[in-house]
Formats: structure tokens, sequence, C-alpha cells
């Protein structure tokens, strides 16, 4: 066996123990002790995991800069593998007592929800991974809504199999990125039955993307979302989840985002995925340790940045 391939097995089998321990931790370890569990695991995760450690403190420089010290940076990384563990805790707690979702799950915004629905087109939600979003999946559908996420295929198949039955233990419905055949089919077919479309627009889309402005910098961004929404008239309204305190979350449900006319076929798709990046820039601006900084969100680069010798991260 390579290096490569021994170090995706060891990634996968460290990845699979460690929702182990999360998914046993919240069934035996008590409420007031949860939090706890969670941060030594985040403790470890941050201590241990080299590589990740590196790619979120490399982002949070990249993105803040001048602007918050060193000191500053490690704090909110350190902060950011906490929100990581206890994500994943909540996520197996919270699906075997879904009771707890609405006690501790506030929504404000619903109204906005409401009304983009109202119009029977659908709804395209959009998101970042940021928080404990599959709260906020959960909550909206112990609500009534039909809701589904856009997702790609998690590389362990195990996980990936164990997680879609948890989404469809809460009737959560799953829309995969491949083939893309397909997801352009289902996406089509949620919003034709006017149901909600969660798609989170925070992740490196590669070549295939447009770039657009994110804190300061060109990041590759997806447009289907956005072409999905023009093409079947189902109104965009940007959602998101952040802790308040111990168990106790909010959701904001945002209005509805408009698109600007009159800028052509491309200009418009463009400021659209400029405006919707913006609101997440604002909601990570806002609470910087809610956000994943272990994904390289810069690392594709404009052709002409290339061209120049830009780097990427």
């Amino acid at each position: 066996m390579d290096k490569k391939k021994l170090f995706r097995a060891l990634s996968y089998g460290f990845g699979r123990t460690l929702i182990g321990i999360c998914d046993a931790g919240a069934r035996v370890v008590p409420l007031s002790l949860l939090y706890w569990f969670a941060n030594v695991i985040g403790f470890l995760g941050y201590h241990l995991a080299f590589k990740h450690r590196g790619i979120a403190i490399e982002s949070l420089t990249r993105a803040f800069g001048a602007a918050a010290p060193a000191k500053e940076i490690r704090r909110i990384c350190r902060e950011c593998f906490n929100t990581m563990s206890g994500a994943a805790v909540e996520f197996f707690m919270f699906m075997r007592y879904p009771e707890r979702i609405r006690r501790f799950v506030e929504i404000e915004g619903v109204e906005n929800l409401e009304k983009a629905l109202s119009k029977g087109k659908g709804v395209v939600a959009i998101s970042a991974h940021f928080g404990s979003f599959p709260l906020l999946l959960s909550r909206l559908s112990l609500e009534g809504y039909k809701v589904n996420t856009m997702l790609r295929h998690m590389r362990d198949k195990g996980l990936d199999q164990l997680f879609e039955k948890k989404r469809d233990m809460m009737r959560v419905g799953s829309v995969y990125t491949q083939p893309r055949q397909q997801c352009v089919n289902d996406s089509l077919r949620v919003l034709r039955n006017n149901e909600v479309l969660f798609v989170q627009l925070d992740q490196n889309f590669g070549t295939a993307g447009v770039f657009v402005d994110f804190f300061g910098a060109k990041a590759a961004t997806a447009t289907g979302p956005i072409i999905f929404s023009r093409r079947t008239g189902a109104p965009i309204v940007p959602m998101f989840i952040y802790r308040v305190r111990g168990p106790h979350h909010k959701i904001v449900i945002e209005p509805e985002v408009l698109f600007e006319e009159g800028l052509g076929k491309e200009g418009t798709v463009l400021a659209m995925v400029q405006k919707l990046t913006d609101i997440i820039e604002q909601y990570i601006r806002k609470y910087p340790h809610e956000w994943g900084w272990i994904h390289k969100r810069w690392k594709a680069r404009p052709k002409e940045e290339k061209q120049s010798g830009g780097t990427s991260l």
C-alpha cells in the first residue's frame, strides 16, 4: 500500500473512530457534561490534526490579516475545532432526542420563508458550513417544511450511509451533486414540488465556478443554485444557525434576495453570487468560530492571477 492510500485509510479510520466516540458520548454523557465532552474532543482535534489546524490558521490569517494578531487567530482556530466537535456530538444527541430540537433551537424570520413558499415555486435556501447546520434542517423539518440538502457523497461509504440514514430519520431529503444530471433533475423536482433546497455556497468550486470577492480575495463559487432559481422562479432565501449558549441555538432566516436586472445573463448571475457571498461573509465576520476554516476556500485561482504568478492557499 502506497503512502497516499495508507494516509487515506488512516484518515477514514480516525474519522469513523471520532464519529463513534461522538455517538457513544451523546448516548451516555449527561446533557450537563456533553459540551465539556465535546470540548475535550475539540482540544484533541486541535492538537492532533496538524494539517487541518495549519489550513485553518492560514485561512484565518488570509481572511483577517493584520486586523487580528496571531494570538487571536489561534484562539478562533481553537474555538472552531470546539464548534465542529460540538456540532458532531449534538448531531447524534438531537437525533436520539428530537424533542430537544424544538426546546433548544429558536427560529427568527420564519415569515420570510413562508412568504417565499407562498409563491409556489420552492425555495433555494443559501447558507454555509456554519454552526450546527444539521439542526437547522431538522428544526425546519419538525415544523412541517419539506427540506432537502444538496451535498457531495463522502469518500468513506460507511460514514456516507450513516449520515444519510440519520437525515432520513429526520425527514431531510438528500440531493447529491453527482451524477450531475441526476442532481439537476432532483433539484428541479424539489423546487417544482414547492420544497426547500438547502445549499451551502461557501466551498471552493474550482474552475467550474465564478470568482467573487470573499474576505478581499477571489474565491471560486458555484452558480448552479442561482441558475436553478432563475430557471424555476424559486426565491433565494439565506438562512443560518449559530450557538447562543450551551445547547441553545438560533436560526435566522433572511428576507428573499432579489436579482439585479439589466446586467445580462452572466452579469446577473455573477452579481447574485457576489451578493450571497457577501451575506455569508457578514455572518462569518460576526461569528468567526462558527465557520469551517479547515476548508481550502481560496485554493482555485483565476487565470489572470496564475499568469501573474499569484499564489494559492
